[in-house]
């Protein structure tokens, strides 16, 4: 073999080596997430100012700016929007020469108006001034049916302004998951042929246009159809869009990705390929395909609705658009494939995507800057890496591309942090990522926040993880002291520090216990005290934690007697309560043990230290609270703390009215929380709170200060009472807490117990557990949502029912697919079989109506397995609204 064909060799091995060779390895566990913002109500999409300052919108038309240092949230502006179907405020984009004339354009859906407008406002002030508003652009949509209205806005590298509208079609009823290609009469809002796959349409396209500086905008070259509009409309770059929901441009290629969320078909058959979600990639204007095609070009075929005659496929070289309701040009331009396409089940041609429901999402291009300075930057192992994203999956995905911007591998990216449906996605000027995480439901979600990745470079100081054990109770106190989940990032070997301090002394002084990672310490005076650890790395960097510790005075316990969790109520009708106490010092409520002698009987005012409360729970898991409330159940703030009533220290009703007009102590509470305070309302000492960052402790701060007397849930005192339930909520929470009289100077604990009562009628979203389906939407079903896109052996877990109060199950079901079985199983997937009925179709997907099944003999409490059958089909089985136990 010629000398010179091994030089060409080893110079191109060294020209690989160069271009995937990296300045620093990965290390997973350097990327930290950090909560920048809490209480978001329906985040939709973000934009970064050149100041660092985040922009964000929300879908009831509220535009917000968000400081990234400091967590603050202000209000900047609100627009008058519908959010019918899926409209509302759904695109922003900062002017690429915001910091020179403060403009900012959104996308939003006027009540007034049926359709969207693209319009430039001026933010001035730190106001959006909405009198300035500029109308770039307004195209037209039917608000007959639903549904995909997508909404994104975004910049490239050269000043045009890209904008994703969706295909604004109803892909249900007899389009059974495939194309809606319904041509028959009076159904032109299911044929997308109308509007994705007509050039005359602006629908389920991505538009591009150049906003001028007089507020109106001009046609760039190289979009899809001639600027005098003879063929399609001009502002066409991408056509064949089904819902392409979040777009990105390149801005080093200016290449423009996309996720266009595909449709439920579960299976292949006749009418065409089963659904896929793609993320798209385009490097020129073109036609990606839909409604005729879809993943890599992947063909349906001609559909007559009128007598379910299945034609041919269409062809992606010369597709053309016969329908009667297309108003553009009938010969399209050829279909691209998408650059990446995957189905709900595991994709044999993209296997690292997994499975799951779909909305694909595309995010931006990293691009690493050897010269940045920032020690938070993304390391250059990401360098021309597309971050796509799933909404459905709660994933992010790392596309590397290669030299040509060609899909070179996908690899999950930080799979073991789990994230609550990312839904836009951008890189700030120092190279970390700033993200939306939307929230566990399409509504309004108490975890919706937005968030920033890091990649942390240099010596990290190490995680105090303290832990207590017996840190309550009677004089002489031994307490286990236990630093078991204590670890340093960098793998460094630590040293211990364990110190007690009496903070309820006029003058407190720290003593020190231990140098091991356990320990135990006996103390003997009564008081109350913080036992704090320190934990020092080689290079010195300190972590410390501290949890209090009361001697002298042991916590109650609390028990429910009567009902029992898991139980049934009846909306509208009192729920009758018996609750037991036991306290070491101050007795029991249970007058038949009193006589033991093992407890002394309770004082008379005992009864009014009794307080349970019954609050609605949204689902069966999560009560309707807000993220500082959330955030206050998590931390040992109730360990001194009750909303309504004095335990070791003010009640929050007490805090919110000493500083309900004076805006600067939050500041000041903030501050008191983080580092600790002794003094403001008596002798009791706070403890600090440093493992919280300054916006958790904000949203607490801020949830204390909005505490008043009547913002509680029905409550009642006593030890045996009723409770009025006047909330129809899926579940109820009854809650029950007992304060206990102190020891002297020793101050009160309390002692709680907590049950869930569910209603009879089960909403199928409320589900513990669901798998092979997925949660959907509609003002047809009895709580605007159902459950949807059910696959074969899909199912809904409900814990804990008490079967021996049911004999009957009524389910309220829906098919315009392929119909099927539901079995009711116990305690598993193949556990005993209770009874099952057969859905049959009855071409409406929201047309509920009911089956009943007859239950066995069965008693006990156990989990409830509603299982979905059918593995013929296997795919578009059903819709379940409710399950109601009878």
């Amino acid at each position: 073999m010629p000398r010179f064909f091994w030089l060409v060799l080893f110079c191109a091995m060294l020209l690989q080596v160069a271009r995937v060779g990296h300045s620093e390895d990965v290390v997973l566990d350097r990327f930290e997430r950090t909560t920048i913002a809490s209480e978001l109500i329906q985040p939709m999409e973000l934009d970064i100012a050149p100041d660092g300052r985040i922009f964000l919108i929300e879908l009831g038309g509220v535009v917000k700016v968000i400081d990234p240092k400091s967590g603050q949230v202000e209000v900047v502006g609100k627009l008058d929007v519908t959010t019918a179907q899926e409209n509302g405020l759904i695109g922003l984009a900062l002017d690429p020469n915001f910091a020179d004339n403060g403009w900012v354009y959104l996308q939003y859906s006027p009540p007034d108006f049926s359709g969207q407008h693209i319009s430039r406002f001026t933010f001035h002030e730190n106001r959006l001034d909405l009198a300035s508003e500029k109308r770039l652009f307004a195209y037209e949509e039917q608000r007959r049916e639903c549904c995909h209205h997508a909404g994104s806005l975004e910049f490239g590298p050269d000043g045009n302004l890209y904008v994703g509208t969706g295909d604004n079609t109803n892909p249900f009823n007899d389009s059974q998951g495939y194309a809606p290609i319904d041509e028959r009469k009076d159904r032109a809002p299911w044929d997308a042929q109308r509007s994705a796959g007509n050039t005359k349409s602006y629908n389920g396209k991505v538009l591009r246009i150049r906003p001028e500086p007089d507020g109106t905008y001009s046609i760039p070259d190289g979009n899809l159809f001639p600027k005098d509009g003879s063929i399609g409309h001009p502002e066409i770059f991408v056509m064949g869009c089904r819902n392409p929901w979040r777009i990105n441009i390149d801005q080093k290629t200016g290449y423009l990705y996309w996720g266009d969320v595909g449709p439920d078909a579960g299976s292949e058959n006749e009418r065409g390929p089963r659904g896929y979600d793609e993320i798209n990639q385009a490097r020129a204007a073109g036609n990606f395909g839909w409604p005729h095609f879809i993943g890599d070009n992947f063909a349906y075929s001609k559909v007559n609705f009128s007598t379910g005659e299945i034609g041919p496929k269409f062809d992606s070289l010369a597709p053309r658009n016969e329908s009667v309701n297309n108003t553009g040009a009938i010969e399209l331009p050829p279909a691209n494939a998408a650059m990446i396409y995957y189905p709900s089940a595991d994709s044999s041609k993209f296997p690292e995507l997994g499975s799951g429901g779909r909305t694909a999402c595309a995010g931006p291009v990293y691009d690493f800057a050897p010269s940045l300075a920032s020690t938070t930057k993304f390391p250059d192992a990401y360098d021309r890496t597309l971050f796509a994203f799933e909404w459905s999956r709660s994933k992010i995905y790392a596309v590397h591309l290669d030299d040509h911007s060609h899909v070179e591998r996908i690899e999950p990216f930080l799979p073991e942090m789990k994230f609550s449906r990312p839904i836009d996605i951008q890189f700030d000027a120092d190279g970390a990522l700033v993200m939306i995480e939307y929230g566990e439901t399409w509504g309004v979600n108490a975890d919706a926040r937005l968030v920033r990745i890091d990649y942390v470079r240099g010596n990290r100081s190490p995680i105090a993880m303290a832990s207590t054990t017996n840190d309550m109770g009677r004089e002489p106190l031994r307490v286990e002291l236990d630093d078991g989940r204590s670890f340093d990032r960098d793998g460094d070997s630590l040293t211990y520090k364990w110190s007690l301090t009496r903070t309820n002394s006029s003058e407190p002084t720290a003593i020190e216990l231990a140098t091991t990672a356990r320990a135990s310490a006996e103390i003997t005076e009564p008081g109350v005290y913080a036992v704090t650890l320190e934990v020092r790395d080689e290079a010195g960097a300190v972590g410390m934690t501290s949890l209090p510790v009361i001697v002298g005075n042991s916590r109650p316990s609390v028990e429910f007697i009567e009902p029992l969790d898991g139980d049934f109520y009846t909306p509208g009708e009192p729920i009758r309560y018996n609750v037991m106490v036991r306290d070491v010092e101050d007795g029991t409520s249970d007058l038949e043990e009193s006589e033991n002698g093992e407890y002394k009987f309770i004082d008379a005012l005992a009864p009014t230290r009794m307080f349970v409360e019954v609050m609605p729970v949204s689902d069966a898991s999560k009560s309707n609270e807000t993220p500082g409330m959330t955030l206050i159940r998590k931390t040992d703030c109730l360990n001194c703390h009750a909303p309504n009533r004095t335990l070791v220290g003010p009640s929050f009703v007490d805090i919110a009215t000493k500083y309900r007009d004076q805006p600067h102590q939050v500041d000041v509470s903030v501050g008191r929380v983080m580092n600790g305070s002794t003094g403001v309302w008596g002798k009791v000492g706070m403890l600090p709170h440093s493992q919280h960052t300054v916006a958790e402790v904000r949203l607490m701060v801020e949830t204390v200060f909005s505490a008043t007397a009547d913002s509680s849930n029905a409550s009642a005192t006593g030890f045996n009472n009723s409770l009025p339930t006047a909330q129809d909520s899926q579940s109820v929470q009854l809650s029950a807490n007992y304060a206990d009289a102190g020891r002297g100077d020793i101050p009160k604990l309390d002692g709680s117990a907590t049950i869930m009562l569910r209603n009879r009628n089960l909403q199928a979203e409320s589900a513990d557990e669901f798998g092979g389906t997925q949660r959907l939407g509609s003002d047809k079903a009895q709580g605007k949502h159902f459950m949807g896109g059910i696959e074969h052996d899909g199912f809904l877990k409900f814990t804990n029912i008490p079967f021996n109060a049911v004999k009957q199950v009524v389910v309220r079901v829906a098919s315009a697919g392929v119909g099927g079985t539901i079995e009711l199983h116990r305690g598993g997937m193949d556990g005993p079989l209770l009874g099952s009925t057969t859905v049959e179709v009855n071409g409406d997907w929201t047309d509920f109506y009911e089956k009943t099944i007859e239950l066995g003999v069965t008693d006990g409490r156990d989990s409830l397995y509603v299982v979905f059958k059918n593995p013929e089909r296997r795919g578009g089985l059903m819709n379940i609204d409710s399950i109601n136990l009878q």
